[in-house]
């Protein structure tokens, strides 16, 4: 079933409050399972499932993949924050099986190729010979009637050819049983696997529901033959999620090696740098305090903070360092002149990045909740760095200063290389 909404401007509610007033108004339906998710433009992975993220269990033994993939699924189910939970493990097929008494058929002067032959006879189709017209030939096959081999009770009218031509039921040499089988056996590579779909509520994270999970099936304590990964969508997550942090660290290193060639010094770099953190926790009480996640789209935010707050910095530091090289001030006396007259110019440029993101954290319509997180990212970021870096940079220049005068002997760093 397919649910075309109407324009984002003729409705008040978003698709995923629409999915979650429809799931609990079909939930009494007894008899059907309804599973709902939001069309994705772009899907990741080849994963055919019920619902947007898939995790795969991988087992070398279907025994194994058979005892725990309902436990994983039940586990699953009781995790705070998941919906519409399921797998495509399907145990549930009914299958007969035959123990022969061969000491007992022995006896008797039957084989294991007689059992075999009257049973496939039965059961198998068995082609017996074929009838030529003069225009066309027609196959005659073997079988019971349709009706007895509906059910095991079947195997009840079995007979078989014993010595002296006499009918032996097979009934009295062998015993039967019935118990549940795999109706299908999906693989991932080469092995046999299962894959559970699920869905996130409003509120829940991807990021803290693989976390869940994770724990979920360690607590299990499955056994080494079974490995579990996430697929699809939430595979791709957590690549992502794992780069990231090299990607910030390549970003800080560039700016660094960019900043020590420009003002000669391997100290100052790090004075801007600092300015850096107060943004990135500003960044994240934002999306705290309004209830939006972590994701893609709100890291890029936090990368412009990078460029945006360290600009601060740039400005006080930039002016001091000429105040000491050029008119022989102070490093107290230089850092305070420059808090004084660059005071307005910070002030200018934090409010017009600010208020150009502020568009993309208040904004409405159509796609609205995919610009969101940036816009909150930058808004956030730059109202707590403006309010901290101010007064933290003219601290941290003078630390450092005094950590390099003390590192050089009380000597001052040389600002042009000499031959010699």
């Amino acid at each position: 079933m397919f649910i075309t909404l109407k324009p984002f401007s003729e409705r008040t509610e978003s698709a995923a409050d629409v999915i979650s007033r429809i799931r609990k108004a079909t939930a009494r339906i007894p008899g059907a399972t309804l599973y709902l998710q939001a069309v994705q433009d772009l899907r990741i992975g080849g994963f055919s499932s019920s619902a947007q993220y898939q995790y795969t269990l991988r087992g070398d033994s279907l025994e194994d993949l058979n005892e725990w993939g309902p436990k994983m699924l039940d586990a699953m189910r009781k995790i705070p924050g998941l919906t519409d939970v399921n797998s495509d493990q399907l145990i549930k097929g009914l299958k007969t099986s035959l123990s022969v008494d061969r000491v007992a058929a022995a006896r008797l002067g039957l084989t294991q190729q007689m059992i075999d032959d009257a049973l496939y006879n039965a059961f198998g189709q068995r082609q017996v010979s074929t009838i030529y017209k003069q225009k066309n030939q027609y196959h005659v096959t073997m079988e019971v009637e349709p009706e007895f081999w509906q059910n095991p009770d079947a195997l009840r009218y079995i007979y078989l050819p014993g010595l002296n031509g006499a009918q032996i039921p097979l009934s009295a040499i062998a015993s039967h049983s019935s118990t549940n089988t795999a109706i299908a056996v999906p693989h991932a590579g080469m092995f046999p696997s299962i894959t559970f779909s699920f869905n996130l509520a409003k509120k829940m994270s991807l990021g803290e529901a693989v976390d869940n999970i994770q724990d979920a099936a360690r607590e299990l304590g499955m056994p080494e033959s079974i490995h579990g990964n996430f697929q699809g969508t939430a595979a791709q997550f957590q690549s992502t999620l794992s780069t990231q942090p090299l990607l910030i660290l390549a970003a800080l290193v560039t700016v660094y090696i960019v900043l020590g060639i420009l003002y000669e010094s391997y100290i100052h770099p790090i004075t801007i740098l600092s300015t850096l953190p107060s943004a990135g926790v500003g960044a994240l009480l934002a999306l705290m305090l309004c209830q939006m996640e972590l994701n893609v789209i709100a890291i890029i935010g936090i990368l412009l903070l990078i460029g945006i707050v360290k600009k601060n910095a740039i400005m006080m530091i930039d002016f001091a360092l000429e105040a000491e090289r050029n008119h022989g001030k102070a490093p107290e006396d230089a850092i305070f002149e420059a808090c004084i007259l660059r005071f307005r110019p910070i002030t200018m440029t934090t409010m017009a990045a600010l208020l150009g993101g502020l568009p993309l954290a208040i904004g409405t319509g159509a796609g609205s909740e995919l610009r969101q997180p940036m816009g909150i990212a930058i808004v956030g970021g730059l109202i707590f760095s403006q309010a901290l870096t101010l007064y933290t940079t003219p601290v941290v220049y003078l630390y450092l200063d005094r950590f390099r005068l003390w590192w050089t002997g009380g000597h001052d760093e040389p600002l042009e290389p000499t031959v010699g």
